[in-house]
């Protein structure tokens, strides 16, 4: 996913200032909002096949 399609989901979900973030911190405000763990790129071998973000986390 492109920094601009995550600023918009950003923008989608009401995040304040979701320009200020750089990508990862943006992605795990995403997260945060949406009620999961706040994990991006936080977690070695992660288990979690369905998530959004996997393709860009576990690379």
């Amino acid at each position: 996913m492109t920094l601009r399609e995550i600023r918009e989901r950003a923008r989608d979900l009401g995040i304040k200032n979701y320009k200020k973030f750089k990508k990862d911190g943006l992605i795990r405000q995403i997260q945060q909002v949406e009620g999961n763990s706040p994990c991006f790129k936080g977690i070695e071998a992660c288990g979690e096949l369905n998530c959004a973000w996997r393709d860009d986390c576990q690379s």
